[in-house]
């Protein structure tokens, strides 16, 4: 049996799930996804919007959009701090695909004023979304 972890992921708003037996854990960081596993090294990392996918000891595995934030590692707990957090069947895919929709139609418009950063996280909010609930990502 693999190793395991405690793995708490926690938004402003609510507790989303506080676990005992992940065995893994993917994040969205800010240089891209990064891994972790029983007994990994103290770390703080930044979160972008995207995908967390929890493995459980039972090979059971979870998918939750993050809109960004933190993730802790520490004495084998991990305590992701996300700004925002869903799991797929509380994500309304049709809000999600619309603001897909605007975001990427409002990068491409090279609109005076526009706030491409804000734009591109939007977008990459929408999509993670989208993924997470199982949906194609599509303008």
């Amino acid at each position: 049996m693999a190793a395991s972890f405690k793995l708490d992921i926690v938004t402003p708003n609510r507790l989303l799930t506080s676990v005992n037996d992940a065995v893994s854990l993917m994040a969205p960081g800010s240089e891209g996804y990064f891994g972790l596993m029983a007994f990994h090294a103290p770390l703080i990392a930044e979160l972008m919007p995207g995908e967390l996918r929890v493995t459980h000891a039972s090979g059971l595995e979870e998918i939750m959009a993050v809109s960004g934030g933190f993730a802790e590692v520490s004495n084998n707990h991990v305590t992701v701090l996300a700004d925002t957090a869903e799991r797929p069947d509380e994500i309304d895919v049709e809000r999600a695909r619309s603001a897909y929709k605007r975001a990427s139609e409002r990068l491409a418009s090279s609109a005076p004023g526009l706030d491409v950063e804000r734009a591109r996280l939007a977008m990459l909010r929408a999509a993670a979304r989208l993924t997470a609930a199982g949906q194609p990502v599509r303008g």
